[in-house]
């Protein structure tokens, strides 16, 4: 069996691994967008309306045999499309709430290289250039085609493959249907065994039940985001959260905006406001979820309410909804949103991406990042090179939309609403596993710093055989 890390390797985004078996079966484990790199490049398509140049995968996407989605984010699902563009044609598994949170990401995906082909071809129409790598477009033709190959799988039952594989999906926290991955394999008279951790939640998160902890396997690839460090927020949510608003839109009389990725860091912000106004004595200043995504993801939500935690299922059956309040508006229209700007009293607007790496998000920065009464609350994980990660790292000048624009607002991070668990959590997940059983331990998805301290932080409690996978590498397990 061989092992080979194609994405997340030292570093956050990109997920892609793929298992190999003596048989020749072959196991996509996500197939990621990488976040972090910038991809784009000149090309000269023969055709404008694009053309795929060259295979975008380091692999044979018809040799793929399955392809098993541990959650629904970009950054493990974003270019799955382009594996079916590329010749694949088998199934993809993943927990039934997976299925229809990716659809939203993914056509939102779509929808953005729709606008940046337009914008590229626009911008170059006399020399027919588009700048933007081409090969690495889809649109919703293409996400329709990979939506209908979606198969639904329970957690917690064993789900045969082959006579010679199997996997089990263990729900892991971090978001609705997020799980990790355990995988029996029978080789030469001998059974193995393998868990890829997927993206690990933390324990009491806002309507997420707590990570469920592995059986003990042969083989650990264990994510390492926040593996240097503990969470530094040890309010509760709601705590942080209304401390935030009482400086910003009470005290100051401000705008208060808040970057968060439409599906699941939204959810958990809209839930925990709606707890505040039902339990503390906030003004009802309103409150803007700007987001189309954010509101079809909240609809995903209470489908599956009866997966939430337990808190969130009672507050359900008690109010009839989780996220729908007075002064709680959800805006659709992008005049609409435009329009928030001439909004003058105090309010929130929540609105996406997290990072501030696009999105709407961009123009409500824009427009009160010189605003001394403005504050911008960060509340998650900012790779390096996006608006977030300088913001939160004390930049005293940003570009935003192409204008560079002094930080006269105040900026705020709360950490408490961070999906990933810290490094005691991570600890706490590896701790399931016995160390003289465990054969090898592979760190993905973090930054070097993370995963060297993680690292280290294992060996301390008696781990071995900890490896940091370069991309590319492959390992005989």
């Amino acid at each position: 069996m061989k092992l080979t890390f194609f994405g997340a390797a030292q570093q956050v985004t990109g997920s892609m691994y793929l298992l190999e078996l003596e048989d020749n079966y072959k196991v996509l484990i996500d197939c990621g967008q990488d976040m972090e790199k910038n991809r784009e490049k000149d090309v000269i398509p023969k055709n404008p309306k694009l053309k795929m140049s060259q295979s975008v995968f380091p692999f044979e996407a018809s040799d793929i045999d399955v392809v098993i989605l541990t959650h629904a984010h970009i950054d493990h699902s974003g270019r799955l499309p382009l594996l079916y563009k590329e010749g694949y044609e088998g199934q993809i598994l993943c927990t039934t709430p997976t299925f229809y949170l990716s659809n939203i990401l993914l056509h939102d995906s779509a929808n953005l290289n729709q606008w940046k082909l337009k914008k590229a071809l626009d911008n170059n129409k006399n020399t027919r250039k588009a700048t933007i790598n081409t090969d690495e477009l889809f649109f919703g033709k293409q996400v329709e085609q990979t939506m209908d190959r979606f198969v639904a799988i329970p957690t917690n039952q064993k789900f045969k493959l082959t006579d010679k594989i199997s996997v089990t999906f263990n729900q892991t926290g971090h978001l609705l249907g997020a799980a990790n991955l355990v995988f029996k394999i029978k080789e030469g008279g001998e059974e193995k065994s393998i868990c890829f951790s997927g993206d690990i939640g933390r324990y009491d998160y806002p309507l997420l039940q707590d990570p469920s902890k592995p059986p003990q396997v042969d083989y650990l690839v264990c994510e390492s985001t926040y593996g240097n460090r503990n969470h530094s927020n040890r309010e509760t949510p709601e705590q942080a959260l209304y401390r935030v608003i009482k400086k910003a839109c009470v005290e100051k009389e401000g705008r208060l905006i808040i970057p968060a990725f439409s599906v699941g860091r939204s959810q958990a912000i809209f839930y925990t406001l709606n707890k505040l106004y039902q339990n503390t004595d906030l003004p009802k200043f309103r409150i803007y979820a700007d987001s189309p995504m954010a509101i079809e993801s909240s609809k995903v939500y209470e489908k599956f309410v009866r997966q939430l935690n337990k808190e969130a299922r009672d507050f359900f059956d008690e109010n009839d909804e989780l996220f729908d309040f007075d002064n709680f508006e959800f805006v659709q229209d992008l005049k609409r949103s435009k329009a928030l700007s001439n909004h003058y009293e105090p309010c929130i607007i929540i609105s996406a991406s997290g990072m501030i790496s696009g999105g709407r998000v961009e123009n409500h920065v824009k427009e009160n990042l010189e605003n001394s009464k403005s504050t911008i609350c960060i509340v998650g994980f900012c790779a390096e090179g996006s608006i977030g990660h300088e913001l939160m790292n004390g930049a005293t000048e940003v570009m935003v939309k192409n204008k560079m624009l002094e930080v006269r607002c105040h900026i705020d991070v709360l950490d408490c609403f961070s999906a990933h668990g810290d490094q005691a959590d991570l600890i706490n997940f590896v701790k399931s596993q016995a160390p003289d059983q465990l054969k090898n331990i592979f760190l993905t998805h973090g930054e070097v710093s993370s995963m060297e301290a993680f690292k280290e932080k294992l060996q301390e409690i008696g781990y071995k055989n900890i490896a940091m996978p370069m991309k590319g590498e492959e390992f005989e397990l």
